[in-house]
């Protein structure tokens, strides 16, 4: 997630990190360690996620609680709906079938017109790219995401999600923080997985130039099950129902395979002083990355709108 603006040596520190054109197909396969998933074995891993335990199998359509207030108690209300973008569907194998895009013009007018983009943000247009991926929904199909990241990133996120691809690790939804509006709480509370956002004054936020997040360097996974702890009302967001570091479905726990796929790659989980579970980034000050072949893509130049 990261942090809001400091009010206090303490929150200042616990705050800090709030916190198409042509295709470039990328064959997102895995590394000899890792197998070509297959139909049959999707079929088991769908098994698999509907009978784990621990949390509630919950769908896309179940109710969630609202903000929770200020006491850290859970207000229940029901999910709000998807907001309206780009139509997931699934590719028709079962593969991570990654794409990595530049930004199209239609995005990037977007994203300047909902204000997850402005003038002084440390990441600009030719730094990020658009990351076009499969992955594995609550619901135990494959659904079509899109993350926007750092282009010296975008190799090292592919290799993570392909993982998680293969693991069945289950993603309630995937899309770019412009579906929102660029209002983070509300992509929190669609209990939605995204990266780049470079966030606006009034919103929880690190100094926007060193911020991850505004750089495309990190990563929210799954709100909803993977919460983070807001110190200003000193209770969990976007909800306090799994809390708990426990066995359950769309978590992630330390030296499970989320934590291990990120780790590996030469991310940090939390790096914060106050829980932040969704959260994954590449350092603070975010500065370009280093880690295993990061190279950025180049891609071609986008194709005339229209």
């Amino acid at each position: 997630m990261t942090s809001h603006a400091p009010e206090s040596a303490r929150m200042r520190d616990a705050a800090r990190f709030h916190h198409p054109s042509r295709d470039t197909a990328l064959s997102a396969r895995a590394g000899g360690r890792r197998r070509k998933l297959t139909l049959g074995s999707l079929a088991l891993l769908t098994t698999a996620a509907l009978l784990a335990g621990g949390c509630s199998s919950s769908s896309a359509k179940e109710a969630a609680p609202s903000t929770p207030g200020a006491d850290g108690s859970d207000e229940t209300a029901g999910r709000p709906p998807a907001p309206s973008g780009p139509t997931r569907t699934a590719s028709p194998a079962p593969s991570l079938d990654a794409a990595v895009k530049e930004i199209t013009d239609a995005q990037w007018s977007r994203m300047v017109a909902t204000g997850l983009w402005r003038k002084g943000c440390p990441a600009g247009r030719d730094q990020l790219r658009r990351v076009e991926m499969n992955h594995v929904g609550f619901d135990g199909k494959v659904h079509r995401g899109v993350l926007v990241v750092n282009a010296d990133v975008a190799a090292s996120v592919i290799r993570i999600f392909a993982r998680l691809f293969e693991e069945g690790f289950p993603i309630r939804r995937m899309e770019p923080m412009e579906s929102y509006d660029g209002d983070l709480n509300a992509s929190l509370r669609a209990d939605n997985t995204s990266a780049f956002n470079c966030r606006r004054p009034e919103q929880i936020n690190a100094p926007f130039k060193e911020s991850p997040h505004a750089n495309g360097r990190a990563i929210d996974i799954n709100p909803f099950e993977n919460p983070w702890k807001d110190l200003r009302t000193k209770s969990w967001s976007p909800s306090s129902k799994y809390s708990a570091r426990t066995e359950g479905k769309g978590k992630i726990l330390k030296g499970g395979p989320v934590w291990r796929a990120f780790t590996e790659e030469g991310w940090v989980w939390q790096n914060i002083k106050v829980p932040d579970y969704m959260h994954f980034d590449t350092g603070y000050p975010s500065v370009p990355f280093k880690g295993p072949s990061a190279t950025p893509y180049e891609v071609e130049e986008p194709a005339p709108a229209g």
